[in-house]
């Protein structure tokens, strides 16, 4: 269902959240450059169905209210347009309230994780960087994960690209792995940008289920059941 968050600088945000009212556990999910559309929706629903309560934040709030885009080459034109409008400070304020949405709704002692498509897989890293509020992030296909390779996080991580992908090179992967030994990162032979979103060209189901199945493991491990 659609709710509203505060962020901490007075803002006000759109978000999606779905979970069953006994869950122990909260993710936050975090948008590709296309707003919080169906995808993401599936997305939440999925780690719903898993036992979360989860929230996807509509970043793009910021810039542009209700956006909901498609993949097509003009949609991801405006994606980017869009992105380049949000402050990365203002990102983590948004995912942060999230959080605290989700604290307030789950069991004292509850912990969080996130995880994030595309931009929301640099943003994860973020959060895990530049927040302490999440036991444990996941990041797929974050273009800008290797600029802030040298950041430290403050909870485990786990990263997933592919190996096709044209936006993120392989070299930029290693550079991760060098700059971060103690993460967990996958790669996957052949599989191109946005391999798990089944709306996209690139879409993998193989990948994607592998991917989703490490990344279930991975919170499970890291945030209990």
């Amino acid at each position: 269902m659609q709710i509203e968050l505060a962020a901490a600088d007075g803002h006000r945000l759109s978000a999606w959240r779905l979970g069953p009212d006994t869950a122990t556990r909260g993710l936050v999910v975090v948008q590709e450059i296309f707003g919080v559309n169906r995808h993401m929706r599936r997305v939440c629903e999925r780690f719903a169905q898993q036992g979360y309560a989860v929230i996807a934040p509509a970043l793009f709030d910021r810039a542009q209210p209700g956006v909901e885009l498609g993949y097509t080459p003009e949609d991801v034109k405006q994606g980017v347009a869009l992105r380049g409008q949000v402050d990365p400070a203002a990102t983590l304020l948004d995912i942060e309230a999230a959080a605290a949405a989700l604290r307030a709704a789950l069991p004292a002692g509850a912990r969080l994780g996130i995880i994030g498509y595309c931009w929301g897989g640099t943003v994860a890293w973020h959060g895990a960087t530049r927040s302490e509020v999440f036991g444990a992030a996941i990041g797929y296909y974050g273009g800008g994960i290797a600029a802030a390779r040298d950041e430290t996080p403050h909870c485990p991580v786990q990263l997933h690209f592919g190996e096709a992908d044209h936006g993120i090179p392989m070299e930029d992967v290693a550079a991760i792995r060098a700059a971060q030994p103690g993460i967990e990162v996958h790669t996957y032979p052949g599989a191109q940008h946005g391999f798990s979103c089944e709306e996209r060209g690139s879409y993998s189901p193989a990948d994607a289920a592998l991917a989703e199945q490490r990344a279930l493991g991975f919170l499970a491990s890291h945030l209990g059941g």
